[in-house]
């Protein structure tokens, strides 16, 4: 599976970016139909914790799934986009497995 991670505005380090990896191939592992991933991290510019922003299109076969969260840390952000992506796979698979 191929990931491509995008950080707007600043540098990810590479073991936030192992973290990601880790846990999308995870999920590619439970389904074969997943080609790869489109993974953007955004510092929003408000003033609060919760500003770290993951986006996660994941590329599937006839399909793209796609996800968003907002967090304190971007490692709590992925892994609730990771989760929300879990559930959209999900329901993608039993559509089309009837």
């Amino acid at each position: 599976m191929k990931v491509t991670i995008n950080s707007v505005h600043f540098k990810a380090d590479q073991k936030l970016e192992d973290f990601i990896t880790k846990k999308l191939e995870k999920l590619a592992a439970k389904n074969d139909d997943i080609i790869g991933a489109e993974v953007n991290l955004k510092l929003d510019n408000t003033d609060t914790p919760m500003n770290k922003i993951t986006e996660i299109r994941m590329l599937l076969r006839g399909n793209d799934l796609f996800a968003s969260k907002q967090n304190k840390t971007f490692e709590e952000a992925t892994d609730a986009v990771v989760d929300a992506l879990k559930k959209q796979v999900e329901k993608h698979k039993n559509r089309f497995t009837k």
